[in-house]
């Protein structure tokens, strides 16, 4: 079905540089961040390792609810 909106979009996944200096910037601990979007803390380790990516929607919540950023 190619007539959805979200369908055909590719969303960016952040680096794993990104998802460290994100919850830094937010003042966070690695259990801190994993808490506040509802993830485990392992999950939180593998995506500041690298060794999974953050799925975008993951990334957006945890931007809007960690640092204040809005989308439209």
């Amino acid at each position: 079905m190619t007539n959805h909106p979200n369908r055909g979009k590719r969303r960016a996944y952040p680096t794993k540089e990104q998802v460290r200096a994100a919850r830094e910037a937010a003042g966070l601990t690695q259990p801190g961040a994993a808490e506040l979007i509802h993830c485990s803390m392992r999950t939180w380790q593998q995506w500041e390792a690298g060794e999974r990516r953050m799925h975008a929607a993951m990334w957006e919540l945890f931007q809007i609810k960690a640092l204040g950023l809005t989308f439209t």
